[in-house]
């Protein structure tokens, strides 16, 4: 099929576009940056330069390419802005779905998140509420997934994939990523806080394989959800930092979620199944 992405030169589109050319599909890779249109060109798709928030050319672009799904893989988490990424979230979706709709494309793959779950005890399944009653500034990241999964909802076909936290090449995770500067500089407590982690190869694969999936929000996470106090010793020791210190607690919301659906209705597995192995054989 003909397929637009949108975040084509992101960390996870760049996993994605050749997977989708190699399964035979004609893909259209969306960037902002005039730098990644060679990049896109080089993986076998074809290129076009907009920005998420021009109403105009997204529309514009659509409606000339007349895809037949659009993967939905926008995001803006080089420089940690939370607020840009929330209004990315926000209008660069309703751009998009618009534009769906205009030239009659049925179908989105959309990039969600699986730490927007409401507190509870153990890992969140996808029944369970998004945390619409967080505070600030949870509460606008959270005001920002749930704009983009109910805009992705109006199309009929509509796959909401809530990623893990990521880790692996490009990423904050990554052995030269942020987080791994400040867990060196010893930055990071290891708390009890539950996260769920997701390598982006994994998460590419999933992207891909969510074309035959049906509508709804699925969590696309690893099978290992772990409280600080476990995860961060094995990420220090993997990117040669010292031990980290110990600080009781945890934010508001860090439960892990549950792959559950994805594996046994969907027949996702992950291919890094776990951080435990995972971030050891990403940072070597």
């Amino acid at each position: 099929m003909k397929i637009f992405v949108a975040g084509a030169a992101g960390v996870i589109g760049r996993l994605l576009l050749p997977k989708l050319i190699e399964a035979g599909h004609e893909v259209v890779g969306m960037t902002h940056r005039e730098e990644h249109i060679d990049i896109i060109r080089k993986m076998g798709a074809r290129a076009f330069l907009a920005d998420a928030f021009d109403r105009e050319a997204i529309m514009s672009a659509v409606a000339a390419e007349r895809p037949e799904t659009i993967i939905h893989q926008l995001t803006a988490l080089r420089d940690w802005n939370l607020e840009e990424n929330a209004r990315i979230r926000i209008e660069g979706t309703r751009n998009l779905v618009d534009a769906a709709k205009a030239a009659n494309v049925s179908r989105i793959v959309a990039q969600s998140i699986g730490w927007a779950y409401e507190p509870g005890e153990s890992p969140a399944a996808e029944d369970v509420p998004l945390d619409i009653a967080a505070p600030m500034p949870r509460k606008r990241t959270i005001e920002g997934i749930t704009a983009l999964e109910r805009a992705a909802a109006e199309l009929p076909n509509h796959v909401i994939l809530r990623y893990g936290m990521l880790y692996g090449p490009g990423t904050w995770y990554d052995r030269q990523g942020m987080m791994a500067d400040k867990v060196r500089r010893k930055e990071v407590p290891a708390t009890n806080g539950v996260t769920s982690f997701l390598h982006v190869e994994d998460a590419a694969h999933a992207a891909l394989l969510a074309l035959d999936w049906p509508s709804g929000p699925v969590n696309i996470v690893d099978d290992e959800p772990a409280p600080g106090t476990e995860w961060l010793p094995v990420y220090a020791s993997a990117a040669g930092a010292p031990e980290p210190g110990f600080q009781a607690g945890s934010n508001r919301g860090e439960r892990g979620a549950s792959n559950f659906k994805a594996r046994n209705e969907y027949g996702w597995e992950p291919s890094y199944p776990t951080w435990r192995t995972g971030f050891g054989k990403t940072m070597a």
